[in-house]
């Protein structure tokens, strides 16, 4: 016995004919009269009383409908509870973007969370990954986005993707023509590299790759992405940085994002929700709308990462 044959044997009550039943129910007669009989099989009773004019429920029959209406009317029940819950969450939910993908993603999350999510206010917050981390834990931030993010005990989090680190040179560079560089000559130019200061998830990367691969990563400390962009476009650096971190200035033409190779630093991104938040339901839907937003980007090459090959999974939980 299921819900299909409880609305059936409901409607053909109402009805008092299973051919107007069928029309209502928009299913052919013959396969409503079928899953009647099996029902009667399953219960070992007869619950319709068949006659020329149509039929009429039984003494039985009227007993189970109105056992069915009951449970149909709490299934309708529970079915508007979680709608009026999930469908209209509201309130003010901080968001904390880093440095390196804020600029790409405000405006896309912006107005997917006007469409998706009249309700919210939303309040972005930019800042260096580590800065996240910590305001994440403590609660200060709702949700995230953050690269290479740990397990902690106040946080649940979605692993969304991976996003290659490409070596980003003026586009009137003589290196801007290479297809790509190994990892081992980025450090051998002749234009320094200028890098995120320490303790900077970029920089970690980069220095534990290189590390492992018995090489000294000089580079120039700066924490500020429109200065590393600026000093790249007066040809005075170049730098490591994920493709989305300057897309508009190469798109424009003023520098180049020369894949690494030999091998190829890369980082993973997480939507993290802080389960400190005051707006659980709030957080989780915004979080929901950000991995969206990200897996739309990726999937029309505006970002350029490899999205993970469940692609929006559902908020890995951790103990609260």
């Amino acid at each position: 016995m299921d819900l299909r044959q409880l609305r059936y044997f409901a409607q053909i009550a109402e009805s008092g004919n299973v051919s107007r039943a069928a029309e209502v129910l928009r299913i052919a007669q013959p396969s409503l009269s079928q899953q009647m009989r099996n029902l009667e099989d399953e219960l070992g009773v007869e619950l319709l009383f068949r006659h020329a004019r149509g039929v009429t429920p039984t003494e039985l029959g009227l007993k189970f409908y109105e056992h069915a209406r009951r449970i149909l009317q709490e299934v309708e029940r529970a079915k508007e509870v979680v709608r009026s819950q999930a469908t209209s969450p509201s309130g003010r939910i901080s968001v904390g973007l880093p440095t390196s993908a804020c600029r790409g993603l405000s405006l896309p999350l912006h107005r997917a969370m006007l469409e998706a999510l009249p309700n919210i206010s939303l309040h972005i917050v930019e800042a260096m990954t580590g800065t996240l981390d910590e305001w994440i834990q403590s609660g200060r931030l709702d949700v995230a986005l953050l690269y290479d993010h740990k397990a902690f005990e106040h946080v649940a989090w979605t692993e969304m993707m991976v996003e290659d680190l490409m070596f980003v040179v003026p586009a009137s560079h003589p290196l801007a023509a290479r297809r790509e560089i190994g990892f081992g000559q980025v450090f051998q130019q002749a234009l320094p590299v200028i890098l995120p200061g320490r303790p900077n998830v970029l920089r970690a990367v980069i220095e534990q790759l290189a590390a492992r691969h018995d090489i000294t990563p000089t580079a120039t400390d700066c924490e500020s992405l429109p200065a590393i962009a600026e000093l790249v476009r007066a040809q005075a650096f170049a730098a490591i940085m994920p493709h989305f971190a300057l897309a508009a200035e190469i798109e424009r033409g003023e520098m180049v994002a020369i894949p690494i190779v030999d091998p190829t630093p890369s980082w993973r991104l997480s939507v993290v929700v802080s389960q400190r938040t005051l707006n659980a339901r709030g957080s989780e839907a915004v979080a929901g709308v950000l991995a969206g937003v990200i897996g739309d980007l990726v999937e029309r090459s505006v970002w350029r990462a490899r999205l993970k090959p469940t692609e929006r999974p559902a908020l890995v939980r951790t103990r609260a």
